[in-house]
């Protein structure tokens, strides 16, 4: 984790000599059609910054093309049944913009390595994707509404990297107020094959984002991150997996996580995200604490 924060440290002091950066909440490239017009020559203290958290599940109400290159190190806690340890997940997502209001999102896939008490494995992770459609874009009021559906087949290796199929339906919704732009996402989780044991449960999570414009280059950002089991299959282990993996858990108790960090701009369409993310619920199921780390490219 100290190679990896120490390549992305360098990465950003030699990128921040560049000027003026541009990020946006519009798509440049929009593959059938134009790009929006009034998204394209908004404010940049009034766009708002892309979800830093909870990457597989926390999706705004913007429809953009970029690409995401996503690090987590994520700490299992000791007391927790798998007797703590370490995972890191390396992931990349596409979304592109197939019209001004409709976006193609490759949410999930990646490579992870688990060390803990319980299991030491090391693999691919599912695949995921979807489409979200535009239902609200009130760009004069910065106000913007979406909904979407996306499908995650069962490709992952071995029985912790894998969620089995399931899908996905959500919506969001984002609101800016000048500097500050607040955004929120509920997310509801159905299990395809009801037959498999292990990864069959129903499930829910919800997401809240807060970014405040300080400058042309940063933005802190504050994110809170919710998990609740709705039915827990016919195998559950005794905690859910949050974000990572469909493992069933315990529907009496959610777990609730906050996230801090920030988002620097760099150079033109280029962004560098780093948050820290710990519970605030009494139950941390398999959290201990996380760092993300992301890289974006818009276009």
């Amino acid at each position: 984790m100290r190679q990896v924060l120490i390549k992305y440290i360098i990465a950003t002091l030699l990128l921040m000599t560049a000027s003026s950066a541009t990020y946006g909440q519009h798509a440049k490239f929009v593959l059938f059609g134009k790009p929006n017009e009034k998204g394209a020559t908004l404010p940049k203290e009034r766009k708002a910054v892309h979800p830093l958290t909870a990457p597989y599940f926390h999706e705004d109400s913007f429809i953009t093309s970029d690409i995401r290159a996503w690090q987590l190190y994520h700490d299992f806690p000791k007391s927790s049944l798998i007797g703590g340890g370490k995972a890191h997940v390396t992931a990349v997502q596409l979304r592109l913009a197939l019209t001004d209001r409709l976006q193609l999102v490759a949410y999930k896939d990646g490579y992870a390595d688990f060390e803990t008490g319980l299991v030491d494995a090391s693999g691919a992770m599912d695949i995921a994707a979807g489409l979200k459609y535009n239902l609200i874009q009130d760009w004069d009021n910065d106000f913007h509404v979406s909904v979407g559906v996306g499908y995650e087949f069962k490709v992952g290796k071995g029985r912790v990297l894998q969620n089995d199929s399931e899908w996905r339906f959500w919506a969001s919704a984002n609101k800016g107020f000048g500097r500050l732009h607040l955004g929120g996402t509920v997310n509801f989780f159905l299990a395809n094959d009801k037959d498999q044991g292990l990864g069959n449960s129903d499930h829910m999570t919800w997401h809240l984002h807060a970014d405040y414009y300080v400058c042309e280059w940063f933005s802190p950002v504050v994110e809170i991150n919710g998990y609740h089991t709705i039915d827990e299959g016919t195998m559950a282990l005794p905690f859910s997996g949050v974000d990572v993996a469909n493992l069933g858990g315990d529907k009496s108790e959610d777990v609730v996580t906050i996230g801090i960090g920030g988002e620097f701009r760099l150079i033109n369409d280029l962004s560098i995200r780093a948050a820290y993310e710990t519970p605030l619920s009494d139950r941390n199921d398999l959290f201990g604490y996380r760092w993300t780390i992301s890289l974006i490219y818009s276009f």
